[in-house]
């Protein structure tokens, strides 16, 4: 379980990165203004491909070759009215590498994850908001015993985590926002049937689903356009979502945070830093405890803070 002091943290950084992000009263009147005039769509998306490879011959210190590819397509599509906003998102990730001659190739990131949120004016920088949020995978995921024997321990939809909330967005200029949510549903699919006898992702063995009911909030903070004050040619977006479930340990909170930083070295090149912080008590993660680096199935021992980082230099693409 992850303490209520470390969530508290997550929330704080998240906060002092909006606060950092402010400016003169001035500034922000002006900003107040032209938002309130641009109404409409706004659409726009950023690609990315990062390369990276090895290639080792007659090497004394030793070493293997390696390749790997990882890639990033981010969509948005966003529409203001008078008294009203409609918000949409989709993000893709897929990665893959390659070591050595004999090892395939294996996955290092893969995600799909859409968000879509309604929202209306309620009071001051308040409104009322509704929020779908979906997120899955596309291919299968393994643990590796060796490059001949592997455990499936993921898949599409397997699992796929559907959120609908209601409650209030608080948003006080175009970067920033925290929803609250009171009421919120989540729901976990595993439609794999491997998996769902194994009661993976804390669905009972053999369903294919599982429903919760709790509390969420989720802020978020992006400048990635590529022209803020604080830095010239960075792009930073930080999201943190947090889920308690009431019928169910609710002081066991559920914690999502991803940050994604990109430099732009020119209109085509960028460097990306992508970093994903994830606890879910309903995941069991296996682990290496004796630390030979082979994990068996008598080593899974529970719950897990889980920890993702991506790092590259590659091309992209903003639209």
């Amino acid at each position: 379980m992850i303490k209520k002091s470390g969530i508290t943290l997550f929330i704080s950084v998240s906060l002092a990165v909006c606060v950092s992000g402010q400016v003169t009263d001035a500034e922000k009147h002006l900003r107040a203004v032209s938002a309130d005039t641009t109404l409409g769509w706004k659409k726009g998306g950023i690609f990315s491909v990062t390369l990276s490879q090895t290639a080792l011959k007659n090497w004394a210190a030793g070493g293997q070759n390696s390749v790997a590819v990882n890639g990033i397509f981010s969509l948005f599509a966003n529409l203001r009215g008078e008294k009203s906003s409609w918000d949409n998102s989709l993000d893709l990730g897929y990665g893959i590498m390659k070591q050595g001659k004999n090892e395939d190739f294996r996955k290092t990131d893969d995600k799909i994850d859409f968000l879509s949120k309604y929202g209306r004016q309620a009071f001051g920088k308040f409104n009322y908001a509704a929020l779908l949020n979906f997120k899955t995978q596309m291919q299968p995921g393994y643990n590796y015993i060796d490059n001949d024997n592997k455990n499936k321990i993921s898949d599409f939809l397997s699992p796929g985590y559907l959120t609908l909330a209601l409650g209030l967005d608080y948003k006080p200029n175009d970067y920033f926002s925290t929803f609250i949510a009171p009421f919120t549903g989540k729901f976990t699919f595993v439609t794999d049937g491997f998996l769902s006898d194994q009661g993976a992702f804390g669905v009972k063995p053999g369903e294919n689903t599982r429903g919760e009911l709790g509390g969420y909030l989720r802020m978020i903070y992006s400048r990635n356009d590529f022209t803020n004050e604080i830095l010239k040619n960075v792009a930073f977006t930080t999201k943190i979502d947090l889920f308690s479930n009431y019928l169910d340990k609710p002081q066991n909170v559920d914690v999502s945070w991803e940050t994604l930083i990109a430099l732009k070295v020119n209109k085509f090149v960028t460097v990306n830093l992508n970093t994903h912080l994830l606890y879910d008590d309903d995941i069991k993660v296996p682990f290496d405890k004796n630390g030979d680096g082979i994990i068996t199935e008598n080593e899974v021992v529970g719950s897990k803070v889980q920890f993702k980082e991506i790092f590259g230099v590659g091309l992209s693409y903003k639209f």
